[in-house]
């Protein structure tokens, strides 16, 4: 779009005085349809609501019934409700409301909208079909009864799709704060809803799922195909600056599109806001101002970040600016502060408002641009860290230091930019907390030793040691974490640098502190917590359980036990062999073994290990790529240990059982579709080129470190025969069971069904192979001669003794390990 004088730009915009505008020329895009992330947020709500309507219709069956008895006996009261035409009734209110909304659509070239809210509706109807066809499917009674209606019964719909259709419509055409035709659709509906279940026609429960669903289905079409920008473009800017005393006469978008000289365009020029559109303006007298215009549609992503950020830290207080003209207000103030301290800070002008747009405009008198790559040293580290020094004791705290808000102004004084989420009066904690990014930021940049030597020239000592409890990784922002010379063992470093500042006597008094309310440990316990109860309250068949151990000898029984145990020890040295000997806490890893027995409650057997070990290894100080390697260097001396001890037993006990149990078409299916899948990838340019590019750098690194861990002969011998006691342990534990119930079986060969049944069972993907172990080892003892009563009794008796004894066990374990921080 060319700029012209006296001409006003861009089109679909509003009229405004020409006093103010006649001269003005202005330089901008056509309004751009957004993702309202509040769509999804509002779907997101829609299917929780749903999940409880549907738990209160089924457990709460005399609530929900109560509420429908209230409504028919409301509807008693109007007896011509009686005689309401329901089909027509609801086709009706389909045809007017889609008519009135369409047409208000098309007046007001809505276009993507006209088109896509009746696709909306049909998908509303067909995932209502779905959801009902899955219902009747699943043959549960209750639920179906606590969907069921007069209308419905027989019927192979059994929620009224109708609700899901116009309400998948009306929620893809609005928002309904912005069309009138819309408000009414869905007042129409809500009316309509409420005689059919006065009537009876359909159930309360049924009437508002189905409105869910489609409430669902309509907030994702809308995010999906967005919704028309309704903030503040061209004319509606021109004139909101004028409210605040800036009359223009031009505007100028300032977006790498419209620079015709094919220059880059200033950065940092609003101070890093968000999703803001930024214009340069020029007022009559000749003075130049940079305009920042923040949509309310594009701050919702941006309250979620605050929000979650909150929740995510404890300790520390987060700003949670619910409008985006609070979030302009608080940072234009911040900004004025930052002035009036003598630090170099974008100058504030003034705030307006416009639609659903807030402007902030800032004077053209500092220029900020970003630190160029490889461009700080230890000085400008040390000018950095004066200026946060200066900010920090005022009270006033940055929140969110990062990469991008590096800066540097037109002298070449170093700045920190980006406080739109900086706030004042802030406590010790968040203060440390903007030193600890700002510090490993630095050390990330130019080395630890570098980083250490500019924040003790401008820190002190002292408050340099003080650091040390907050030196985590969740006070490090992703953008950090995100760059090339980031690693893990940068944050290592540092406490351990930061400790040795500090005295000892201060060191060991002092602990970490809590800075994480919300962590990938605690929602995964958390997890394995529910897990483990679900399944123990499902599948605990306990008067059979009982009846079994009641009838085993006690005292075989408590040998099963003391065997199964003894496994542990098994894993702890195929572990620990492969840990360096300075990381090597054999009380740890021993805990580590016995912890992963509560993660098998709620992962399939052989993932809860695995994940135990990985996790334990990283505490251990170890990355990401080594600590796979030495879990997988594990778990392949296992298996091969495993396979060896079948082959070895099986050649010396003439067992043939090996062959028989092994589902052949089942194998080959499965690595003729991995070779399927594996082969389209490679094929594909693209994907070949992500393969090699980002996936074999990796697989290059990890195999290389694999191999290093398995061709050091002495580490392999002792962690084999740490695989050999472990299956020993296990096949002697099973061997007992049947001790316990009087069946005297050869060890060896016992030993040699165990592991194979075992090792069958274990890759069904049941929690602790829970189910599926049972049945294989019943069917396998049962085959090799086992009575099938010895058999059962044998086989519960042993899964109490290696699985629901354990949990408990590796509860505590786990609370150990995690109290110490070590897992």
């Amino acid at each position: 779009m060319t700029p012209s004088q006296s001409t006003i730009t861009p089109e679909d915009t509003d009229s405004v005085d020409t006093d103010q505008t006649d001269q003005v020329v202005i330089r901008d895009t056509p309004p751009q349809r957004v993702h309202d992330a509040e769509d999804l947020l509002r779907a997101l709500a829609a299917l929780i609501l749903g999940i409880l309507i549907t738990l209160a219709a089924v457990y709460l069956k005399g609530i929900a019934a109560g509420v429908e008895s209230d409504m028919r006996q409301a509807g008693n009261a109007m007896d011509w409700l009686m005689d309401v035409p329901t089909s027509f009734l609801q086709q009706a209110v389909t045809v007017t409301v889609v008519l009135a909304v369409i047409v208000h659509l098309l007046v007001n070239r809505e276009w993507i909208q006209a088109i896509t809210a009746p696709l909306a509706m049909f998908l509303g109807f067909g995932l209502v079909m779905l959801t009902s066809n899955l219902i009747l499917k699943a043959g549960n009674p209750t639920l179906i009864a606590s969907f069921s209606s007069q209308n419905t019964i027989g019927s192979p719909v059994l929620l009224p799709d109708f609700y899901a259709g116009l309400a998948a419509f009306l929620s893809a055409a609005g928002p309904r704060r912005l069309r009138s035709s819309v408000k009414w659709g869905w007042n129409a509906l809500y009316i309509v809803a409420i005689i059919m279940v006065a009537i009876s026609s359909n159930s309360a429960s049924g009437v508002l799922v189905s409105l869910i669903l489609g409430r669902i289905m309509g907030m994702v079409v809308r995010y999906l195909a967005g919704t028309q920008n309704k903030g503040a473009w061209g004319q509606g800017v021109v004139q909101a600056i004028a409210s605040i005393g800036i009359h223009a006469a031009s505007l100028e978008r300032q977006d790498p599109s419209l620079d015709t000289d094919g220059q880059p365009l200033p950065a940092l020029d609003d101070d890093l806001i968000e999703a803001s559109r930024i214009y340069r303006a020029r007022d009559r007298d000749g003075h130049n101002y940079t305009v920042s215009v923040m949509d309310g549609q594009l701050h919702t992503m941006g309250y979620l970040m605050q929000l979650w950020q909150w929740i995510k830290l404890s300790g520390v207080s987060m700003r949670r600016d619910r409008s985006v003209r609070n979030s302009m207000q608080h940072h234009m103030a911040m900004l004025a502060e930052l002035r009036d301290l003598g630090l170099t800070a974008l100058h504030p002008y003034g705030l307006a408002e416009s639609a659903e747009s807030s402007i902030l405009v800032l004077e053209d008198d500092v220029h900020l641009r970003p630190l160029e790559p490889g461009s700080l040293d230890t000085d400008r580290a040390k000018q950095l860290m004066d200026y946060l020094r200066r900010a920090n004791e005022r009270g006033f705290t940055h929140r969110r230091i990062r990469p991008e808000t590096l800066a540097m102004d037109q002298s070449g004084s170093m700045v920190i930019a980006g406080w739109e989420n900086g706030d004042s009066a802030s406590s010790q904690a968040n203060i440390a907390l903007d030193r600890i990014q700002l510090l490993t930021l630095v050390a990330t940049l130019i080395g630890v030793d570098q980083a250490i030597q500019a924040a003790r020239a401008s820190w002190g000592v002292k408050t340099l040691a003080g650091l040390s409890p907050f030196c985590q990784m969740v006070a490090i922002p992703s953008q950090t974490q995100a760059l090339p010379g980031w690693d893990r063992q940068i944050l290592t470093d540092l406490r351990k640098q930061l400790r040795a500042l500090a005295p000892p006597e201060s060191v060991a008094e002092t602990g970490q502190v809590t800075l994480s309310r919300f962590s990938l440990r605690s929602f995964v316990a958390l997890a394995l917590l529910v897990v483990a109860v679900a399944v123990i309250v499902t599948q605990f068949n306990l008067p059979q359980v009982i009846s079994a151990v009641r009838n085993a000898n006690p005292w075989m029984a408590g040998l099963s036990f003391l065997l199964g145990s003894l496994s542990w020890v098994g894993c702890a040295i195929t572990l620990g062999v492969f840990i360096d000997p300075a990381k090597r806490d054999f009380k740890g890893i021993f805990l580590s073994q016995v912890a992963s027995s509560f993660t098998s409650v709620s992962m399939p057997a052989g993932v809860g290990p695995a994940f135990v070990n990985l996790q334990f290894l990283r505490r251990d100080g170890y990355d990401n790529t080594m600590a796979t390697a030495i879990m997988s260097a594990v778990v392949a001396v296992q298996f091969a240990t495993t396979f060896c001890l079948l082959i070895v037993i099986g050649l010396f006990t003439g067992r043939n059982t090996l062959s028989g149990m092994i589902p052949t078409n089942t194998l080959v299916i499965v690595i003729g579709t991995v070779a399927i899948v594996a082969a389209l990838i490679m094929a594909i340019p693209y994907t070949r080129r992500l393969v090699m590019e980002r996936l074999m750098p990796i697989v290059a690194s990890y195999a290389r470190h694999l191999v290093e861990i398995l061709t050091q002969p002495r580490q392999l011998v002792v962690a084999v025969l740490g695989a050999v006691l472990q299956s020993a342990a296990l096949g002697m534990s099973f061997w007992a069971a049947l001790m316990a119930f009087g069946c005297r079986t050869n060890v060896f060969e016992t030993t040699f069904v165990f592991l194979l049944a075992n090792t069958l069972g274990s890759a069904v993907p049941t929690p602790g192979g829970l189910g599926a172990i049972e049945a294989v080892l019943f069917s396998a003892f049962r085959l090799a001669g086992v009575p099938s009563g010895v058999a059962i009794s044998a086989t519960l008796v042993f899964r109490v003794a290696t699985y629901w004894l354990r949990i408990p066990l590796g509860a505590l374990a786990m609370r150990w390990l995690g109290s110490h921080n070590r897992i």
